[in-house]
């Protein structure tokens, strides 16, 4: 699976943009805040409906433009596909595929399979939850449109839910109607948590063998996964917390509040690892989500690289390029010096600086 070209009408800092990338490994090198980091954002875009950034539509559009257009071509399997996204400041984004608007924003997912790496992910081990969830859903959605509308049923209702939990303060006879959202919280709830664990025990099957490699066979790295509850017992506890959810008016259990743990030996690296072991751990993690799209979807994924090398010291750095060699892959980073230092197979090379794309066609 290859990325073969995208095209950016007002988007971001690019007023218009045609990017053609080689199907091997493809820089962008140049200062900060020029738009490196925009074109790596706008496929994103284009295989998820989303910013990896988590901005709003908006937010994405050219300052003092209503509108935006991402055309990405894609190359899977032998044939082609083409993916329109077009963003608008007041009203929900239209996606088309190959022409053929698209009702359902599920209907995209699976085209196109990324992983992205950016050097916030080196900390996803020491920040909070939340990112971790992230991580789970955002990979498990790509490869999984039955988790997808699973996970986006259980986040609607529970906003239902919270939403209920508020009104009943001003209307207690409204106490009746939680039943019914309590119902089909646990329906889709039991349905996530199963497959979040699933994920998790596909991962480690593969992160074992990759963390004892970077690590050189000194560690061996365990993912736990701590579902909030389990999802034998979800109904009766969403039950035992009933009054405690009216009291605080938000729903106190669930997989919203899940998270995982990542053991070296019997040490929770989370807690007490220091900071080489939770980016190696990291590090081990984004290799590893790499060879479970590729055992899952029987391609490659394109790897998006965020200015991730100039965080990573030199055998993490040799470690990481070396995995890589046999998917495209789009790098963004200020110099050029680590990928010559280290005679590093380069297919093409952009210079990006202020808003504009330049192909160097000497290093």
């Amino acid at each position: 699976m290859i990325i073969k070209s995208i095209e950016l009408k007002n988007f971001r800092n690019y007023e218009d943009l045609n990017i053609k990338f080689d199907s091997g490994t493809n820089i962008l090198y140049g200062d900060n805040a020029q738009g490196k980091t925009n074109i790596l954002e706008s496929a994103y875009v284009s295989g998820t409906t989303k910013s990896h950034k988590g901005s709003k539509d908006k937010e994405m559009i050219r300052f003092e433009e209503n509108e935006s257009h991402i055309r990405t071509l894609v190359e899977k399997k032998e044939k082609q596909y083409q993916i329109d996204i077009h963003l608008k400041k007041n009203k929900a984004k239209g996606i088309a595929v190959n022409k053929i608007p698209i009702k359902k924003a599920s209907e995209l997912f699976g085209i196109l399979n990324m992983v992205f790496f950016s050097p916030e992910d080196l900390n996803i081990i020491k920040n909070g939850p939340s990112e971790r969830r992230r991580f789970l859903d955002s990979e498990i959605c790509q490869l999984d449109k039955i988790y997808l509308s699973d996970l986006s049923n259980y986040n609607k209702i529970l906003l239902q839910r919270n939403k209920l939990l508020k009104d009943i303060v001003f209307k207690p006879d409204l106490r009746d109607t939680l039943p019914v959202w309590d119902m089909q919280l646990v329906e889709y709830g039991k349905k996530v948590i199963k497959r979040r664990r699933q994920f998790i025990e596909q991962l480690n099957e593969i992160v074992f063998g990759i963390h004892k490699n970077i690590s050189g066979n000194k560690e061996e790295l365990i993912l736990k996964y701590e579902p909030n509850i389990d999802e034998a017992f979800f109904e009766d506890e969403l039950n035992r917390v009933k009054e405690k959810d009216l009291k605080y008016t938000q729903t106190s259990v669930g997989p919203h509040r899940d998270d995982i743990s990542f053991f070296i030996g019997n040490i929770d690296i989370r807690k007490f690892g220091s900071q080489g072991q939770q980016r190696t751990s990291a590090l081990s993690l984004k290799l590893s989500e790499i060879e479970l799209v590729k055992q899952t979807i029987n391609d490659t994924p394109v790897l998006l690289l965020d200015d991730v090398l100039s965080e990573l010291d030199s055998n993490r750095q040799n470690f990481l390029l070396n995995s890589i060699h046999d998917i495209q892959t789009i790098i963004t980073c200020t110099g050029l010096d680590e990928f010559v230092k280290n005679r590093f197979q380069i297919d093409k090379v952009f210079h990006v600086v202020s808003g504009k794309v330049f192909e160097k066609t000497e290093m």
